[in-house]
């Protein structure tokens, strides 16, 4: 049996999509009989040992008393103590540079071959967490990822785009395999639009309040919106305190108060019953550095169309990647909250229009973009590395 070491600077298992993400794939590797250990850091109420999705599961305590690059690193050197003690691994797999550069330097000492799997890199999305950033230290950031990819064996990442400011840095594009995020339809089936008769429909809104994700623009068509029909935005997700302070200022600042509602992250299995209440989702994803050069593939996207739900998203390439215009979703001009509560009102007032978006939707995510077909493409990229 193969063995595979698989690290993550992720919580897992986490309300998170990157938790979802390496939970699927992890269910992928298993399957085909690789033996699996995943190493991710601790949030001090999951048990130090464990075992997930037939893998075994090591967690690394975290001081969460130091900010955020002192436990990156500790991370980093934590994963390679492990290495040097267990010198045995085919293949190791990392989603980050903190452990990521020492990995791919020290693949000829100990035999294994490397797979650096992109799904955001630091240099573009720490900004975001922490505006202070200094830049040299951004730059610095930036030499270690470009050097954990020329040294990886092989590269995946989520969207075309990723893949082309991949190769922008030097890169040879067939070293990188796109691998879409995915759904599962056992999870999130399609359940029939709510009827709106005498309802306050509901707008929603999960993931993180990170900068790049463009709730600012939600928020700011919501009077336009407010004017000519009622509605409730529900937003449900983690958020730093400077994110969450903001987001709450400008709410009361334009004085929506009464119509939106801030809400924890909740566990993923929770999320399918969410949307059944809801009456559009949106994925507002703003015009920044992090989406239109950087790239991602949102899972909430996915996980919206599958479950049945009119989709008003972000006219982007990440999104037109999953998406097919005026067939499985309405999109707006990014960062345009006019355009945005446009689009919403043409979808309150056509129900019929709703009902078929929403059921396209379901069929391009449930027959092109499962999680089933996400883990036989990382699965032929293990038999390239391993072969």
């Amino acid at each position: 049996m193969k063995k595979i070491l698989y690290t993550a600077f992720d919580i897992v298992p986490s309300p998170k999509g990157a938790s979802t993400h390496i939970l699927h794939n992890i269910r992928g590797l298993v399957n085909r009989n690789y033996g699996v250990h995943l190493i991710t850091p601790n949030d001090g109420l999951l048990p130090t040992e464990d075992t997930i999705e037939g893998a075994q599961v090591t967690r690394i305590t975290q001081d969460l008393s130091q900010n955020f690059l002192a436990r990156a690193t500790h991370f980093g050197k934590a994963v390679f103590t492990h290495l040097t003690l267990n010198p045995n691994y085919d293949v190791v797999h990392f989603r980050n540079i903190w452990d990521g550069l020492h990995i791919a330097q020290n693949k000829k000492r100990f035999g294994y071959k490397t797979l650096f799997e992109v799904n955001g890199l630091p240099s573009i999305e720490l900004k975001y967490h922490y505006p202070g950033l200094d830049s040299n230290l951004v730059s610095k950031i930036k030499e270690q990822e470009i050097a954990t990819l020329h040294l990886s064996d092989a590269i995946i990442c989520p969207s075309n785009v990723t893949r082309d400011y991949i190769a922008s840095l030097g890169l040879n594009r067939k070293l990188v395999t796109v691998i879409p995020n995915g759904v599962s339809a056992s999870d999130f089936s399609p359940t029939p639009l709510p009827i709106r008769d005498g309802r306050v429909p509901v707008l929603l809104y999960i993931g993180t309040l990170a900068d790049w994700q463009g709730l600012d623009i939600v928020i700011r068509s919501l009077p336009k919106i407010l004017a000519q029909q009622a509605v409730r935005l529900q937003i449900v997700g983690r958020g730093r305190s400077r994110q969450k302070k903001m987001l709450s200022k400008q709410i009361r600042k334009l004085g929506v108060e009464g119509s939106v509602i801030v809400q924890p992250a909740i566990p993923h299995h929770e999320i399918p019953a969410l949307i059944a209440e809801s009456d559009i989702c949106i994925a507002p994803l703003g015009l920044n550095d992090r989406n239109v050069t950087q790239g991602a593939c949102p899972i909430k996207v996915l996980e919206y169309m599958a479950a049945g739900r009119p989709l008003l998203a972000s006219n982007m390439p990440i999104v037109r990647e999953l998406i097919r215009e005026d067939v499985d979703a309405l999109l707006f001009s990014p960062s345009d909250s006019d355009d945005l509560a446009r689009q919403v009102l043409v979808l309150l007032n056509d129900f019929e229009l709703s009902k078929r978006l929403a059921q396209s939707a379901t069929e391009h995510a449930l027959g092109k973009f499962t999680w089933h077909e996400s883990q036989k493409k990382l699965g032929k990229v293990y038999e390239k590395l391993l072969r």
